[in-house]
């Protein structure tokens, strides 16, 4: 049995500063964007959730997701690591996974670390 993320960011201002972003993605305050990724990784682990994958955001978090054997110690054999933009991009649908992989934007090491099947997260872009 999968224990359920602990929730870091309250949804409801999670929501509120993705809206933000979405609004203006070049103006958005950066406490909004530190508040959109950390809302929608912790959305990404409740959707998917498990410990085979590390997805991180530097410098504004990282979550695992993913179900299948997990990792404990050291650099995880499967991870995903991206920018604030590109990562609130995928999630929202305005850049595609591929996409973003082909452009450099994503680095994804690891056989479970291919998390185009599961972005964007439905309902977040408006």
């Amino acid at each position: 049995m999968t224990v359920p993320p602990r929730r870091r960011t309250d949804p409801d201002a999670g929501r509120a500063a993705l809206a933000r972003w979405l609004a203006d993605p070049d103006g958005a305050a950066r406490a909004d964007v530190r508040t959109a990724v950390r809302f929608t990784l912790e959305e990404l682990a409740a959707r998917v959730p498990g410990s085979s994958v590390e997805v991180r955001v530097p410098p504004d978090g990282a979550v695992q997701a993913v179900p299948g054997p997990g990792h404990t110690r050291g650099t995880p054999p499967n991870l995903v690591e991206t920018d604030p933009r590109t990562w609130l991009e995928l999630v929202t649908g305005r850049t595609p996974w591929a996409d973003a992989l082909a452009a450099g934007r994503v680095s994804a090491s690891g056989v479970r670390a291919d998390l185009g099947p599961v972005l964007p997260l439905e309902g977040l872009a408006h």
